[in-house]
């Protein structure tokens, strides 16, 4: 029996009865229930709606985003800091389901002085993520639209949000395929994030448009987390970049690893990232010309862990 959509104004998109959105190209029957490598259905699981104040300056501005969690994410990083509702389980949470409850809660935070929203693991729900979209302006309202992904996205489906998407802002996290098969369960990443961030580079190129507050309004940053113990991966990351898109691209390099339960006894994700392999990092990142970007001060680690059991995940940030 296929799924209802009663509590989802448009129909679900013909896509999902044969999903391919996602380089996982499981070719599942969403509409007939959860299916697929994501363990998805058709319906817009979020798992958080809230307000964040911890991104980037340009990215959250004055007022901060308004950020939209999709989840069970279509990598299964060992590591993930949102393990909480990543994870492919059947028990994470997922607040919400019907399309009027998310454009609500979006537009609760849109009115109160919001001026993006951001699609956070948004790769396995794009065609859930364009009918809110659609919503929204259809309620007149029209966002600064931030897709924040992990990389692993398919070529075809960013070709689809050209001209929707105004900012990219991906983590780019491999360019090693051992640490991405063993790590993030996609033997394929570094081909596939390749690929994505190339056209990701090819819709908005080096510029980054901003407001007069200073908030990004167009254009690509391109994250990196410093694993502990991978250096040699994160300056291979730095590279391409550099090499392959431009060293004009806004990079956001992340020093904020905070080792999880999950790989506590790990020899190298057990562990905190140090200052020297910290260092060595930013020191590529100076001689590659990559000056457009941000760095974090290494002790905030811990800062910027969510709690997804909370109503407001990063209210003490």
């Amino acid at each position: 029996m296929k799924l209802t959509d009663a509590y989802f104004p448009y129909s679900f998109p013909a896509e999902l009865a044969d999903c391919a959105c996602c380089p996982r190209n499981c070719h599942a029957d969403r509409t007939a229930g959860p299916g697929g490598y994501c363990k998805s259905d058709a319906f817009p699981g979020v798992s958080s709606i809230c307000l964040h104040r911890g991104e980037e300056p340009v990215v959250g501005g004055e007022t901060g985003i308004c950020n939209v969690f999709f989840g069970r994410c279509n990598l299964q990083c060992v590591y993930c800091q949102n393990c909480q509702i990543s994870s492919r389980s059947e028990s994470i949470h997922i607040e919400y389901q019907s399309l009027g409850s998310i454009v609500s809660a979006i537009s609760g935070l849109l009115d109160g002085g919001c001026k993006a929203v951001g699609f956070v693991s948004p790769s396995h729900m794009v065609p859930q993520m364009l009918a809110i979209i659609k919503a929204l302006n259809d309620s007149g309202r029209k966002p600064v639209i931030v897709y924040n992904s992990n990389g692993f996205d398919s070529v075809e489906t960013l070709k689809s949000l050209e001209g929707i998407v105004d900012v990219y802002l991906p983590d780019l996290k491999y360019m090693e395929a051992r640490l991405s098969d063993d790590y993030s369960d996609a033997a394929n990443y570094v081909p596939v994030a390749r690929k994505a961030l190339k056209e990701m580079f090819r819709q908005k190129g080096t510029a980054l448009i901003t407001d007069d507050a200073g908030q990004a309004l167009s254009g690509l940053i391109v994250r990196h987390l410093v694993l502990p113990g991978y250096i040699d991966n994160s300056i291979q990351v730095l590279r391409f970049i550099a090499e392959e898109l431009s060293p004009g691209v806004h990079v956001s390099l992340m020093s904020q690893y905070t080792p999880m339960p999950a790989v506590a006894h790990h020899p190298h994700l057990g562990r905190a990232l140090n200052e020297s392999e910290y260092k060595r990092v930013v020191d590529e990142m100076e001689s590659l010309g990559l000056y457009k970007g941000w760095i974090q001060e290494l002790d905030s680690s811990g800062s910027y862990l969510p709690d997804f059991c909370m109503d407001h995940p990063f209210e003490r940030y």
